[in-house]
């Protein structure tokens, strides 16, 4: 079996720390190792390191290599822009069918925290046998509340067990809702978020590919033809800008009729703003959170988020409160709009600020 990484995107709700050239993943945002790191970590222990794919931009390529030199170089594979991520997994699939046949592959996103990562392993192992039945598996997370930033998975039918866990058949998959809908979802007892996790036969996704986004299987299969040949980087090249930018959930997981769900526990947490790290961070008496080896002082100040690893910071009076510095920038924030980081940065592309980006 295999694991593939999905190692792309900018994370433009981090900045100022993230950037083009070093975005979130690459950075040690929840702990002293790198987002992508831990990742690897974390699943070391059931895949071998030799079938462990990153798939990633051109820009991030050496930077990958560098913190991860246990992981081949063939095993970067680059994507020479962007499409979103049934072109990513089906890429993937290409080279995993090419190394080794049709086997299981797992696709992982590189920016997760997991809070346990042993029961992370064992749903894991448990989703891969799921995958044997020619499935199209994902793993649902338990909601704790009603999160309007999540994607959400209905729970449908009963799927028998697999690895002693229940598994069920998938109702419908569900774009982030409206709080009243998250709230309705949460309390009815049938939904979960939308991990973004998801295990099957490198076959089973190309044939699902190719019944729903038959214009992007046309390409994939270019792209095959080409794979260890001399004109591969070019052909690649010309057929990945011509592919459909679309998702695996709304192009394939929403119309397939053999998608199962099996639900899980494991202290999941996208890392999706800087609210979240505040969320994943110690906390003193009063709330406030200090990261990256800040200094920092609070007085009369209820539940901030410091980074500052180069300034001492002095905060008072302040309550909910983010506060991120880099060598260049500073980013001040209310927790509860850190989701809105991602305007900043499109105002700086439009104001052609590129040395903040």
């Amino acid at each position: 079996m295999y694991a593939v990484i999905m190692a792309g995107g900018r994370g433009t709700r981090f900045w100022p720390r993230s950037r083009e050239k070093k975005p979130k993943h690459l950075l040690d945002i929840t702990g002293e190792k790198t987002i992508i790191q831990e990742t690897v970590d974390r699943i070391r222990p059931i895949f071998e390191t030799k079938n462990i794919l990153i798939v990633t931009g051109k820009k991030h390529a050496r930077e990958l290599s560098k913190q991860l030199p246990k992981i081949p170089l063939k095993n970067i594979i680059i994507e020479p822009e962007g499409k979103n991520t049934a072109a990513c997994i089906g890429l993937a699939a290409l080279h995993i069918q090419k190394k080794a046949g049709n086997k299981i592959m797992a696709v992982l996103p590189a920016d997760h925290a997991i809070g346990n990562p042993d029961e992370y392993r064992k749903v894991i192992s448990a989703a891969v046998q799921a995958a044997k039945r020619d499935a199209l598996v994902t793993i649902g997370i338990k909601p704790d509340s009603p999160q309007t930033g999540f994607g959400y998975i209905e729970q449908g039918d009963s799927g028998g067990k697999v690895a002693g866990r229940d598994i069920f058949r998938v109702r419908s998959i569900r774009e982030k809702p409206d709080e009243n809908m998250a709230r309705s979802f949460v309390q009815s007892g049938r939904f979960y978020w939308n991990s973004g996790m998801f295990f099957w036969k490198t076959s089973a996704i190309l044939n699902q590919i190719e019944k729903f986004l038959p214009d992007l299987h046309v390409g994939l299969m270019k792209i095959k033809n080409a794979l260890g040949k001399s004109h591969e980087a070019k052909t690649v090249a010309d057929v990945y800008k011509k592919l459909p930018s679309v998702s695996i959930d709304y192009g394939v997981m929403e119309k397939a009729d053999n998608v199962f769900v099996l639900p899980a526990d494991f202290g999941w947490n996208d890392v999706g703003s800087w609210d979240a790290v505040y969320e994943l961070a110690n906390k003193d008496d009063q709330g406030n959170a200090i990261t990256g080896g800040t200094d920092a002082i609070f007085e009369g100040s209820i539940n901030c988020l410091i980074h500052s690893p180069k300034k001492l910071v002095a905060v008072v009076g302040a309550t909910d409160l983010i506060v991120v510095e880099t060598n260049d920038s500073l980013l001040i924030c209310k927790k509860g709009f850190s989701q809105d980081v991602k305007i900043i940065v499109e105002k700086l592309e439009t104001k052609k600020k590129k040395k903040y980006l």
